[in-house]
């Protein structure tokens, strides 16, 4: 019996469903994705469902919000809208601690961050301001941290110079690898000069080289690089030492003993070859050439004398 009425009363639900979302033979048929809003419109219509208080209220304010948000969006002022939000709730940011700079100034990091006084620290991208501070001349890593409610920690690690390059009439501070960091402005003048094409990159070992003789390398104003090919060295008191491009260590030894030995580098010349092997040759100043030139007439005159029969 039990069976018999509960089939029954499934059978008049269901029959009673079909009438109600116009399953019934020969009429039309509701699409499914359609036939449970039709449900729930006919209870509404029938008063079997009640409606929250105020919630038209809140249904227009959901509206006009989501109307806001999409007007928001599509304008492109998310980000203004967030920063302003954000700092009015005490997420501006107050403070910005910066360590690890020597030659990169706290300004230009500053600058670098774009901060205008109500920048937030919610909508500050970290990874946006590691790479506009890496840009920085002088930055080689930096680490950007947040620290809420208001604080952005920067960690540098600048490139140290290594020499000053120059070439036609650009003077450049380079690093170690020879990679270009500022213009020369007159800071950082202790550091060796290296001229030419290709001396930004090859002067490292040469300069090294040279530091192993600490007689000579007092001495140094510059180091010239030749066709990409040699190196000169340009005295203080103006002589040029032309080197060789093979067995280099061994040509400084040799100058640097010759200099120790004989005074060669102090004496009145010009330059001094060492570009033949087992060879030096030297080249006298205008005043030494003259007066060697006389002494040799003066020498002439003493043969010339000495020959005179008595």
């Amino acid at each position: 019996m039990f069976a018999l009425n509960g089939r029954a009363s499934g059978a008049k639900r269901a029959a009673a469903m079909r009438q109600a979302s116009g399953a019934v033979p020969g009429a039309f048929v509701l699409p499914k994705f359609l036939r449970k809003p039709f449900r729930l419109a006919v209870r509404l219509f029938e008063g079997s469902v009640a409606i929250p208080r105020h919630f038209g209220t809140v249904g227009v304010l959901g509206f006009l919000g989501l109307t806001g948000l999409y007007g928001m969006v599509m304008g492109g002022h998310t980000p203004e809208v967030v920063k302003a939000t954000t700092s009015t709730f005490g997420f501006a940011i107050e403070k910005v601690d910066v360590a690890g700079n020597r030659e990169t100034s706290d300004i230009d990091v500053l600058g670098a961050l774009a901060l205008d006084g109500e920048t937030s620290l919610i909508g500050m991208s970290a990874e946006g301001a590691r790479e506009a501070i890496a840009a920085l001349p002088w930055v080689e890593s930096v680490d950007v941290r947040k620290v809420y409610p208001g604080t952005v920690h920067v960690a540098i690690r600048e490139r140290k110079a290594f020499a000053i390059w120059q070439r036609d009439r650009d003077l450049t501070l380079i690093d170690s690898e020879g990679d270009a960091i500022v213009p020369f402005s007159g800071r950082h003048a202790e550091l060796p000069l290296v001229v030419g094409g290709g001396a930004e990159t090859t002067a490292k070992d040469f300069v090294a080289q040279v530091a192993a003789f600490p007689h000579l390398s007092a001495k140094i104003r510059a180091y010239i690089r030749v066709a990409d090919r040699r190196w000169d060295l340009l005295l203080e008191n103006g002589v040029r030492v032309m080197l060789p491009e093979d067995d280099v260590p061994a040509t400084l030894a040799a100058v640097d003993r010759l200099d120790q030995e004989k005074g060669l580098l102090s004496r009145d010349i010009l330059a001094v070859d060492m570009r033949i092997q087992d060879r030096v040759s030297v080249r006298l100043t205008p005043d030494a050439m003259e007066r060697r030139e006389q002494a040799l007439k003066d020498r002439d005159k003493q043969l010339a004398r000495a020959r005179k029969p008595v």
